[in-house]
Order: C-alpha cells, then sequence, then structure tokens
C-alpha cells in the first residue's frame, strides 16, 4: 500500500502530460508537487517544518537549472541574431548535404563530446538549435538530442556522475574503475542499437537504412575510444571519445564514406568565407575550451571556482546565509533543520562559459545594441514558464525524497528489489533512470541511489561492481525521460507545452535501452 501511495504523484504526473489533451508542465509538475506535499504531510506523516524546508530549497534549486537554460538561449540567440549559426549551416550542407550525416556530426559526436566537457545539459542545448537551423522538424530534434545525450552521460562533465555520485559509499579506486569498465561497456551494447533508433524518429527508415554503414562507423569511432579509455580512466572516455568521433564523422562525410548520395542539394554552392566561418565558429570553440579548462581538477582552476573558503556570512532569521570567495551562496539550516542549498556562481556553466562567451564574442561579431537588446528580450522570454515548471520539478523531488529509508521513493526502490530477487540485474538500471527521471541529474540518481542499488546486491547476493554500473548506466539513460532536461531543450528551441508527447517518444527507447543492458550483463557478466 505505502508503494502504491508513494507513486501516486509520478502516477498523476505521468497521466497529466501523456493524456488526449495535455496539461502543460508548468501546470502539471506544481500540481503534482502539491500531491507529493499532502501525501508526505497526511499520510506519511511527514515533519511540517522539514516539508516546508525541503520544499523551499525545491523552489531555490531552480536556480542551476534555469541559469544554465538562460546561458543556452543566450547563446544560441546570439549566434542566430549575428549571422552565425546560418554560417554554421551552409558549411555544414557544403560538408555533406545528406541529413543523416548532418545529424550524426552534430546531434551524436559533437554533442557527445560536449557532454565530456560539461555534462549539465549543455550538449542538447547547443545541438538542438544548430540541427532545427538545418531544416529539421524542433519536436523530432528533441527526441533525436534526448536519446543520444544518454551515451556519454556516465563519464559526462569529466567524469563527475561516476568519480562524485558513487562518493558517498567509500569505494576504492579499483573498485570505481571497475565500475566504469563495465558501465562503458554496457553503453557500448546500447550504442549498437539506440543511435539507429534515433534517427528513425527524425527519418525514414529506408533512409536510414541506405546510410547504415556511416551510421555505425561514426558511432564506434565514438564509443571504441570511449570504452578502451575506461579500462584505465573514468573522467575523460566521453571526451576523447568525442573528440576522436567528432573528427572521424566530419572526415567520414566528407569523402562520402557509407553514404548513399544526397537527394536534398545544398541551400547555397557558395563558397563558405573563412572569416565569416571562423567567427561563427569561435564562440563554440571558446565555450568548449572554457568548460575543459574549468573542468579538468589537475590545472587548479576547478578548485578556484569551488573555493568554500566563507567570505561573509549572515544570519538570516530563517536560516544562515553564506558567501565563499568563489562566489558559492549558501543557506544553512533552513527553519531550523539540516537542510541546506547552494549555488556555485563561477562554477555551474552559466555565468561561466555562457555569458562569459558572450560577452567576448558580441563584439567581435559586431553585434549592434539592437541585436543585442533583442537576444537578450528574447532569452528573458522563453524561460518564464519553464521556470515555473521547474520549481514544480524540484518541489516534487525534494519532497517525495524526503525521510530517509521511509522516502516514497525508497518505498518504489524496495518493492522493485523484492519483487526480483536474484534477477535484479535485469532491472536495476531502471531504478538509475527513475532518479535521473526525478532530479534531473545521473549524478544526483547516483548520489541518491547508490547505496540503495548496494544494500540490494548485498542482499541478493550479487556483485556490487555489476549493480552499481548498472545504476550509472540507468542513470545516463534516464536523460532520455528527464522532464526538466525535456523542458530545457524545449525551451531553447522554442517549443511549447510538448513534454507530453516527447516523453511518449522517448520512453520506449528508454526501456529498450534498459532490456540491452540489463539481458547482456545478466547473461555476459562474470
Amino acid at each position: 500500500m505505502n508503494t502504491f501511495v508513494a507513486a501516486l504523484p509520478i502516477f498523476l504526473l505521468i497521466w497529466m502530460m501523456v493524456k488526449r489533451s495535455p496539461v502543460p508542465s508548468y501546470v502539471a509538475l506544481p500540481v503534482s508537487a502539491l500531491a507529493g506535499v499532502l501525501l508526505q504531510l497526511f499520510y506519511f506523516q511527514a515533519d511540517p517544518r522539514l516539508l516546508l524546508a525541503n520544499s523551499f530549497m525545491g523552489m531555490l534549486s531552480v536556480l542551476t537549472p534555469i541559469s544554465i537554460i538562460a546561458g543556452a538561449i543566450l547563446l544560441n540567440r546570439m549566434l542566430a541574431v549575428s549571422g552565425g549559426e546560418t554560417t554554421i549551416k551552409h558549411w555544414l550542407e557544403s560538408i555533406s548535404g545528406n541529413h543523416v550525416a548532418q545529424l550524426m556530426i552534430i546531434g551524436w559526436a559533437f554533442a557527445f563530446m560536449l557532454e565530456g566537457a560539461s555534462g549539465f545539459g549543455t550538449p542538447a542545448a547547443i545541438a538542438a538549435p544548430i540541427l532545427v537551423g538545418l531544416g529539421f522538424s524542433p519536436f523530432k530534434v528533441i527526441v533525436f538530442t534526448l536519446i543520444l545525450n544518454s551515451i556519454p552521460v556516465s563519464f559526462g562533465a569529466v567524469g563527475t556522475p561516476t568519480w562524485f555520485g558513487f562518493s558517498a559509499l567509500s569505494l576504492n579506486e579499483q573498485q570505481v574503475l571497475a565500475i566504469s569498465q563495465w558501465t562503458a561497456l554496457c553503453h557500448v551494447v546500447a550504442a549498437l542499437v539506440i543511435p539507429m533508433i534515433a534517427l528513425c524518429l527524425v527519418l525514414p527508415f529506408h533512409t536510414v537504412r541506405k546510410n547504415s554503414v556511416f551510421v555505425y562507423l561514426s558511432v564506434l569511432s565514438c564509443v571504441l575510444p570511449y570504452w578502451l579509455f575506461a579500462q584505465w580512466n573514468y573522467e575523460f572516455p566521453s571526451l576523447i571519445g568525442g573528440a576522436v568521433g567528432l573528427l572521424v564523422t566530419i572526415f567520414l562525410a566528407k569523402k562520402g564514406i557509407g553514404l548513399v548520395k544526397s537527394q536534398q542539394p545544398s541551400v547555397s554552392n557558395k563558397p563558405i568565407d573563412g572569416k565569416a566561418l571562423f567567427l561563427a565558429f569561435f564562440p563554440l570553440v571558446l565555450l568548449i575550451l572554457v568548460l575543459v579548462l574549468t573542468r579538468i581538477h589537475q590545472l587548479g582552476i576547478k578548485a578556484l571556482l569551488n573555493d568554500e573558503t566563507v567570505w561573509l556570512s549572515i544570519h538570516l532569521g530563517f536560516a544562515q546565509f553564506e558567501l565563499s570567495k568563489a562566489l558559492i551562496i549558501s543557506l544553512h539550516e533552513l527553519f531550523g533543520t539540516a537542510v541546506s542549498w547552494s549555488y556555485k556562481t563561477l562554477f555551474v556553466p552559466a555565468l561561466i562559459p555562457f555569458v562569459l562567451v558572450v560577452l567576448v564574442s558580441v563584439p567581435l561579431l559586431k553585434m549592434n545594441k539592437k541585436q543585442v537588446s533583442h537576444m537578450v528580450h528574447d532569452t528573458l522570454s522563453r524561460i518564464a514558464l519553464p521556470c515555473v515548471a521547474l520549481i514544480g520539478a524540484l518541489v516534487m523531488v525534494n519532497v517525495l525524497m524526503q525521510g530517509g529509508h521511509n522516502a516514497p521513493i525508497f518505498y518504489i526502490a524496495k518493492t522493485f528489489a523484492h519483487l526480483t530477487g536474484e534477477h535484479w540485474v535485469l532491472f536495476a538500471s531502471y531504478l538509475g533512470a527513475l532518479g535521473t527521471f526525478f532530479s534531473g541529474s545521473a549524478t544526483v540518481s547516483n548520489l541518491t541511489f547508490g547505496g540503495i542499488q548496494y544494500g540490494i546486491a548485498q542482499q541478493v547476493g550479487l556483485s556490487e561492481t555489476l549493480v552499481l554500473a548498472l545504476q550509472s548506466t540507468g542513470a545516463a539513460m534516464g536523460n532520455m525521460i528527464c522532464i526538466s532536461n525535456i523542458i530545457a531543450v524545449a525551451s531553447i528551441v522554442g517549443v511549447n507545452n510538448q513534454e507530453g508527447p516527447v516523453l511518449k517518444k522517448t520512453f520506449f527507447p528508454m526501456l529498450i535501452y534498459g532490456a540491452l543492458v540489463g539481458c547482456f550483463s545478466y547473461l555476459f557478466y562474470r
């Protein structure tokens, strides 16, 4: 009974968003959050003060995703208004007029590399508007980029979901590396199927089939270096795999290897001006460079941006406010509880790199005041409703996770384990996906459910390494169905109130992904 009641807000949310006349996410998510609050208060007898603190923390937490979304939109609007997006579009068409090639270069290899450098939804945020600019349907682009932004995620943001996601379990270096190795192999197995499914949701099947040699060469050019690197390192597999894959994919497309002749001619046969191309790509190149420099901890910049040394501390009555030397804003002991919130102003990929790149690029692109004003106004108008939706999502997440081992979300997890027993390997990845669906982060999913997965493995006699690898894989594939990711990408490409239909399209690829890695692990893990 507890499990059924715990799942009611989820059922309500899914019903509202996928029914024939779907409820907009900015209504459905706050309503579901309210349902979660009421259930916690009256059924699970939650501490009202703790419930208030978690709800308030959820509202504050929206600052992280909404600032990233705003930064990505700002960069996209700058490229669009300045004409850089059109130049990039023409350059891509000059490489190949083949739609499969264009999708694989931008939506697969380029996004793969961006995920390795940054994560936080940055890949889809940058790749999606470029693909829309090439003439692809915005709705289909959202689905495509969400599905493909799964395979590199376990090693995204320089491996954060892996090395930080399981940090609470006190694993040794060999255990973390073993988890990484099996996680990478699971993703490689899924990569043999998932990109083809994603392409078939954008283009006709016969078009994808005729270009399948190119598709698999592009896929393997990313995932083979990715898997090889994961054998001895868990920070750079996605970054290295994406960089190698991008170069190889562009080369293959340029030479037409594995591609049928495009039926769509280029928009323009005129040669592309080298200076214009450099200026168009400069913001994206600078973006990647800044991301890499600020994410590799050996360089020291990452530590500076995360310096928690307190610079200012003030008691506000309801919480202790702190500001660190790295401008990290924190509120501790919210409403007298142990709940706290923080925002890493310089490390969250918003001010750095997005706003920084825009500020540097605007004068180089010779944008006038009218263009800059239009760019800013368009950005602000696009984030209003997503902000409301994300507040609902994050409040619901925090509320349903309240209660430790008696939290609603843990009842769902324990029920899964009880029903499956030693066959848990077949289903473990779906718990990871559920965590990402709730939290919007593979890292948070691993932090939240890593302990449960570890405990389940011990209870039913499974390898802890295997189960944690499936948790990591599942957390990555959960990016497809994560409501906050769907809202973010939809906002950036200007699609409104389509979260439910998008979820319908991405749900079944996610199920297939989980079935592939579950069956593979069940049959071949030793």
